[in-house]
């Protein structure tokens, strides 16, 4: 019996999650489920989202400002800091439950939405200074 008659393990931000072992069904990346419940427990990437400024126009805005911002936290915590990887991680099962929303049934972002979402939203000056007072804002 061993493993096989264990209950999963289960995430709190998504109960539909299952954490178990399927021999050679592995995601390298599961790692990223604790950072995810740490994040959602100190309310830090929704509120942080929503202190960004989004300079996203148009009709064809797929992505939420949280699941892009998750995106690429759990991307760097991941050691893959090159957006390079962010076509290959938009479909990974780990990666589009921590980026949650419209990632969890379709993908994560594309590598260009990543690298436009980094170089010209993330790096402003604004929401740099945002991004910077976060550690400050968390301590309630």
């Amino acid at each position: 019996m061993g493993e096989a008659g264990k209950d999963a393990l289960r995430v709190a931000f998504d109960r539909t999650v299952k954490l178990q072992f399927h021999g050679a069904t592995v995601s390298s990346d599961a790692g990223l489920f604790p950072y995810r419940e740490l994040a959602d427990a100190v309310e830090l990437t929704e509120p942080a989202a929503a202190e960004l400024l989004d300079f996203r126009t148009g009709h064809d805005i797929q992505h939420s400002m949280t699941a892009l911002l998750r995106q690429s936290v759990y991307g760097c915590l991941a050691r893959y800091e090159d957006v390079n990887d962010a076509d290959r991680l938009s479909v990974g099962p780990v990666m589009r439950q921590v980026v949650g929303g419209r990632a969890i049934t379709r993908s994560a972002a594309s590598t260009s939405q990543v690298g436009r979402i980094e170089t010209q939203v993330l790096a402003h000056p604004d929401n740099l200074a945002t991004l910077t007072a976060l550690p400050r804002a968390v301590r309630h």
